[in-house]
């Protein structure tokens, strides 16, 4: 069996291993900033996203 033929299984540990690489990149401090801005570009593309369902079924 090949190794590409393996599929892709994302468990536990290899979250834990992420969220160790992201922690000793970024530190401590800088975590909650990232997802902050995360989070207000996310509501941002929500928002922006209902006005634009909103103004198309205006035209229709």
């Amino acid at each position: 069996m090949s190794l590409y033929m393996l599929p892709l299984v994302i468990g536990w540990p290899q979250i834990v291993l992420i969220a160790v690489v992201v922690l000793l990149l970024f530190g401590g401090k800088k975590i909650p900033e990232l997802m902050k801005g995360l989070g207000s570009g996310i509501k941002e593309f929500k928002d922006a996203s209902k006005e634009d369902s909103a103004d198309t079924s205006k035209k229709e």
